[in-house]
């Protein structure tokens, strides 16, 4: 499928249909296309997240016939490199040269804070993947909309599963070293050591991380090692860690387990616990066609970043029935964006907060093995789980922003 839709081909199509059918011309035929700019990752270690990002939203709009809101949708991907500069560029093209009415990804927060204020000033709406906190709290912007999580919104139902389910005392943490990773393990460390656990050691590998022997090799002397790795590195520190032999339970966040992930894991990545806001064994309608469909056209299950984009067109699509199609107006857009609530999606039911992030179901999973197959199994459910988890959304703005050292370790 080629990464623009052509609206001339769109037109041309349904006014050729209706000549041949002796029917009037469709209205819709001249209505301008819904423009939709991908913000995406092909290059570096983010990449395998960011195809599959494309995946999804390509998907959705497959299901949709290519049309929004009773409008033909035009697709335009770009490609950020996954660096700040580059996503801050792509952005600005995107708005000022392609006129886009909304804005899907990009997928990391160094990216999407990037762009947040020029974005804004823009009036611009983003349906983003990426979990940087700030942007639905202290630093919130009223163009904004994520139905993914925040990059802690999964950790606080882990590390209390972790502390009250599993009994573990003592931890150490591993996560790459920038925002993303700082939030997870902040928000599994607040939780963790509020339900009586300790962290004892945060280990903060960088992002591009050929070997991670000298991490594993500082794990012992705990019940377990949470992991907060994203993109590809989860590959590599799997296959490290039982290269060195290290016996301690593995619990990850969502993107350390992620089911797009899962072949080309082995038999390491048996019996390890993860959290996530989307798992493939999840039994709706519209999670069985996610997956049977992916698998059909792309050859894997989809992953959280697939899903993530493909519940951003559904929240498009909710929005515009409320305007009526329209996009003109990016205030009533967004407003109409914030306000969709679906019972049925990939993720299950969900609906946003005010700030404009999404309030739903964290799932639990153990990875297990089925018909020689890896797949992630649900073996818990926490419901509607907000960002603020179940602290007081005052008490939890008026703390500082999770971080390399917040919390701190305690003495």
């Amino acid at each position: 499928m080629p990464t623009t839709l052509s609206r001339r081909s769109l037109v041309k199509g349904a006014t050729a249909a209706a000549f041949a059918a002796g029917l009037p011309l469709p209205a819709i035929a001249d209505a301008a296309p819904v423009k939709i700019g991908l913000l995406t990752v092909k290059t570096g270690p983010l990449a395998q997240g960011g195809i599959q990002m494309e995946q999804g939203v390509v998907l959705f709009l497959k299901h949709r016939g290519n049309r929004l809101g009773g409008r033909p949708a035009e697709l335009i991907i770009a490609d950020t490199g996954g660096n700040p500069a580059g996503t801050k560029t792509k952005a600005q093209e995107l708005i000022e040269r392609d006129h886009v009415d909304m804005i899907f990804g990009p997928l990391a927060a160094f990216e999407l804070l990037a762009i947040s204020d020029y974005a804004a000033q823009q009036r611009c709406p983003i349906l983003s993947l990426a979990a940087a906190e700030d942007m639905t709290q202290r630093k919130s912007n009223p163009y904004f909309v994520r139905a993914s999580a925040t990059s802690a919104q999964a950790m606080h139902p882990l590390a209390d599963y972790a502390a009250k389910e599993l009994g573990y005392k003592r931890v150490i943490t591993l996560a790459n070293d920038f925002a993303f990773g700082y939030e997870e393990i902040g928000g599994f460390q607040r939780v963790f050591e509020d339900a009586g656990g300790r962290v004892v050691k945060k280990l903060w590998p960088p992002i591009v991380t050929p070997d991670y022997t000298p991490y594993v090799a500082q794990m012992s002397g705990v019940d377990a090692v949470i992991s907060g790795l994203g993109g590809s590195n989860p590959l590599k520190f799997m296959t490290q860690y039982k290269d060195q032999g290290i016996a301690l339970p593995l619990v990850g966040g969502t993107l350390a387990m992620d089911d797009g992930l899962l072949k080309s894991f082995g038999d390491e990545a048996l019996g390890v616990i993860s959290s996530s806001a989307y798992t493939v064994d999840l039994d709706t309608p519209s999670n069985r066609r996610f997956v049977a469909d992916t698998v059909r056209d792309y050859g894997n299950v989809p992953g959280s970043y697939a899903a993530g984009l493909y519940l951003n067109g559904m929240v498009a699509e909710a929005a515009l029935k409320k305007t009526g199609g329209k996009t003109d107006d990016a205030d009533a857009l967004i407003k109409a964006m914030r306000a969709v609530s679906l019972t049925d999606s990939p993720r299950g039911p969900f609906h946003f907060d005010h700030f404009g992030n999404v309030v739903g179901n964290i799932f639990i999973r153990r990875c297990e093995k089925q018909d020689g197959k890896l797949v992630n199994t649900t073996i818990k459910t926490y419901p509607d789980v907000s960002q603020f988890w179940t602290y007081d959304e005052k008490w939890f703005l008026a703390q500082p922003v999770y971080s390399r050292d917040y919390p701190p370790l305690k003495s």
